[in-house]
């Protein structure tokens, strides 16, 4: 009886294990040498605290000419930003941006809707691929599942979870100390995902202490249909 017991408490966990909830993914675009940032940037690292939601920072490099030089801004976060311009139909990328799971989007600043935005998000998880890490983190599984129209990309993702402060000694945020978590470090677009299972070589990483994340995403900036974090 004790042994049955046990086994009906296994059965009764695996449904959790297995059905866990993917996490709302926020993506902050933001500048250093943005003067309307500094407000964005400290509510995403509130934000980050939060169950159920992965916040990324993204700092993009068009602001550079103000007068002070992104330390953490990659041309291609700046790309990233633009595909997602084009998905929902903007007319210009701009800071500071939130888009949630690449399904919509909203101004940095208005956090009662990204409040609710991530809130609506959270209901409307389908069923993602399962994803796995394997051979020591080396290499990630997806498994089967309905890939959208014009398939997906999988995409390596490593960022860093500390809090760092940043002194800006130029530009329109001069004299100004910026709070910023949760940068993205390295991105690399590992391939495409049509619905079968495939396996996805992950590179080495360039920096100690970064946490490391793949995401399933529609092409072309499209929405997120799984995240799967690395645990060390």
């Amino acid at each position: 009886m004790r042994t049955a017991a046990v086994f009906s408490l296994l059965i009764l966990a695996l449904p959790c294990a297995a059905f866990a909830k993917t996490p709302v993914l926020v993506e902050l675009y933001t500048a250093q040498g943005c003067g309307s940032c500094a407000p964005a940037d400290a509510y995403a690292a509130k934000l980050a605290d939060r169950p159920g939601v992965l916040v990324l920072t993204f700092p993009v490099d068009y602001w550079d000419y103000l007068g002070w030089t992104d330390t953490f801004a990659k041309p291609e976060f700046a790309d990233r930003q633009k595909a997602y311009v084009a998905k929902l139909s903007l007319r210009e990328p701009y800071t500071p941006q939130v888009v949630i799971d690449g399904r919509v989007q909203a101004t940095g600043v208005r956090t009662e809707t990204i409040d609710r935005l991530v809130k609506e998000a959270a209901k409307e998880r389908g069923d993602p691929p399962d994803i796995k890490f394997l051979a020591g983190g080396k290499r990630v599984d997806v498994g089967s599942g309905r890939a959208p129209k014009g398939g997906a990309d999988v995409w390596l993702i490593r960022y860093d979870p500390r809090e760092q402060d940043v002194v800006v000694k130029a530009g329109d945020n001069r004299g100004k100390t910026l709070v910023q978590k949760n940068v993205v470090r390295e991105m690399q677009r590992l391939g495409a995902w049509k619905g079968r299972p495939k396996a996805y070589r992950l590179p080495p990483a360039g920096e100690e202490g970064l946490e490391t994340i793949v995401v399933v995403q529609a092409a072309h900036g499209g929405r997120v249909l799984g995240i799967a974090e690395r645990t060390n």
